[in-house]
């Protein structure tokens, strides 16, 4: 899948040279891309293994070494007995099972480590050497502001389940996602706009614009809402589809004394929260898929910019099969999530929601000046 994703960020933007910026730092900033996509992957495997919780301290210098003795190794397991989530859930666990759940949180911050030091080191030597502009300066620093946040804030997410939960807050492990993405995003967005001066397309229908706008708004909720469900666990809950065990509206979330804070916020005590986002995920996801394809389609059928016919064509059928793609993994994931989340789906699922992610910031590219035309 990532030697997938090289292929279809370099194959649309290779077309026009940037004549603005050197191949270094293109390069530097692809390969960024590429460490920030592996970065979710690997978050969203530490998630669905429940590893989150493993290291209960976030030093960042010690941190970097993992534990280097058997002492060392003993004294993490014992500050990891101290959690909800094993006294609730992994209590009696074994040595080695501690050592696989550590292994992926340390590799998730280890990474998000490797990533400060590869875009450091470059942009110090790329600064002196005035290799980059104030426009590049602007997007990196809001990459950077993005990436701090994001930082920040997984380890506000990791504590919300070191004190009542025996899992990280769903709410606050969507927003994480979500920044998350949007670090991808920002970085994606500075290397398209560094690799083109400017879209190579001509497009004079506002009509598309609009429309697009008002998939990338649905979809943005969707994102949110498919890292509620995940963080809630809910997929195991109604592991059906098309129907939510045998109905489509749940009664449930009729039920208008269901409706209240306490429920909002214990959502792992009531049956209502996991029906009421399964309802909202599913139904946004048909939403999102059939905006998308009415776009596709205006891109296939090609009245938007006759100079660039082939081009639209190619984007509309991409478009069109990441949005069944995605669509198939999330109904094979809650098909098979009957007692646990499988994580090979789960993992896919969301590594195809980041390959949809990129070819929305292109189409975005595509359309920009639209408005002004």
């Amino acid at each position: 899948m990532k030697f997938f994703l090289l292929f279809l960020i370099n194959y649309f933007c290779c077309m026009i040279e940037s004549k603005r910026y050197s191949q270094q730092v293109l390069t530097w900033l692809f390969i960024g891309i590429v460490m920030i996509f592996l970065q979710v992957v690997i978050g969203g495997i530490t998630r669905l293994t429940e590893s989150g919780l493993s290291i209960t301290k976030w030093d960042v210098v010690s941190g970097t070494f993992p534990p280097l003795t058997e002492a060392g190794w003993q004294k993490e397991f014992d500050l990891y007995k101290q959690t909800p989530q094993y006294r609730e859930i992994n209590e009696g666990m074994s040595f080695s099972d501690f050592k696989f759940i550590y292994f992926w949180e340390y590799v998730h911050r280890l990474w998000a480590r490797v990533m400060g030091f590869v875009f450091l080191i470059p942009f110090i030597y790329f600064v002196v050497r005035k290799k980059l502009d104030s426009k590049l300066y602007k997007n990196l620093g809001i990459v950077m502001l993005l990436a701090i946040l994001a930082a920040t804030f997984g380890w506000i997410m990791v504590a919300s389940g070191l004190i009542e939960r025996p899992w990280v807050n769903a709410y606050k492990l969507s927003l994480h996602l979500l920044i998350a993405f949007s670090v991808y995003v920002a970085l994606l967005w500075t290397y398209i706009n560094a690799k083109w001066d400017k879209p190579i397309t001509n497009i004079k229908d506002k009509g598309i614009y609009t429309l697009f706008i008002w998939f990338t708004v649905f979809f943005i909720l969707q994102l949110f809402l498919g890292g509620v469900l995940s963080g809630m666990r809910a997929a195991v809950v109604y592991p059906t589809w098309p129907d939510m065990h045998g109905s489509y509206f749940p009664s449930v979330i009729f039920d208008l004394n269901q409706w209240n804070a306490d429920n909002f916020n214990n959502y792992d005590k009531n049956p209502f929260m996991p029906a009421l986002i399964h309802f909202l995920h599913r139904n946004t996801a048909y939403i999102v898929m059939i905006i998308g394809l009415i776009v596709s389609y205006r891109f296939i059928i090609n009245k938007l910019d006759i100079t660039n016919r082939l081009l639209y064509r190619k984007v509309g059928y991409i478009f069109a099969g990441f949005i069944f793609l995605q669509v198939l993994l999330g109904i094979l994931t809650v098909l098979n999530s009957k007692g646990e989340i499988p994580v090979s789906l789960g993992v896919l699922h969301q590594m195809g929601a980041l390959l949809l992610i990129t070819i929305v910031v292109y189409i975005l590219f595509l359309l920009k000046g639209t408005t002004d035309k």
